[in-house]
């Protein structure tokens, strides 16, 4: 897998991380540019060691599936997708509202959420390895890629409000399904 993908397979899984730094964004009265450090670091980081961790889980039963590796990435990714999808076009999900700002990025309210966008990366994981990826690389972008997103998605939330969540959402959901439309085409000898 090149890198470039792994870039897309980044950006995808960073949407969910974004939609809730919009939420942050969109809750604060003053914004500080920590707040966006904050957010960035802590969703970076999550979503670099889900999928490290999924690698390493993916490599102790790789030999055991690697006839259907392909199958099981593509589906991964695909129930990733449609579930990322799925979420952008719920209407109900509104963005809290924290009296103390402070509080809103601190490890007790940062964790959970980093914690919660992060769990789709962790099958991605697996599938880095039953496809042979290159971990440290993989990690280190897709890590570099949730921290630029997340930052940014503060600012955007405090100027523009929660008009890009969905969105988002819906394109990091799109961006999965393809990916592994894309897996399951190489493996099976079409590209």
């Amino acid at each position: 897998m090149s890198l470039f993908a792994v870039f897309l397979i980044g950006i995808g899984l960073s949407m969910d991380a974004f939609a809730v730094s919009v939420c942050k964004g969109l809750a604060l009265e003053k914004y500080k540019w920590r707040y966006s450090t904050v957010a960035g670091i802590y969703f970076g980081i999550f979503q670099a060691a889900m999928p490290l961790i999924g690698f390493f889980l993916g490599e102790r039963f790789k030999d055991y599936i690697s006839a259907i590796d392909h199958w099981i990435a593509f589906v991964l990714l695909g129930i990733i997708g449609l579930n990322m999808i799925r979420e952008s076009r719920n209407k109900e999900e509104s963005c809290p509202i924290y009296p103390n700002q402070d509080k809103a990025f601190s490890p007790k309210a940062m964790i959970p959420l980093a914690v919660a966008t992060s769990i789709d990366a962790l099958a991605v994981g697996i599938t880095f390895a039953f496809l042979h990826v290159r971990i440290l690389p993989a990690v280190l972008l897709i890590g570099v890629t949730t921290f630029t997103i997340s930052f940014a998605g503060v600012r955007i939330g405090n100027i523009f409000g929660s008009r890009f969540k969905s969105k988002a959402e819906l394109a990091g959901g799109i961006i999965l399904i393809l990916m592994g439309f894309r897996i399951l085409i190489e493996h099976l000898g079409g590209v």
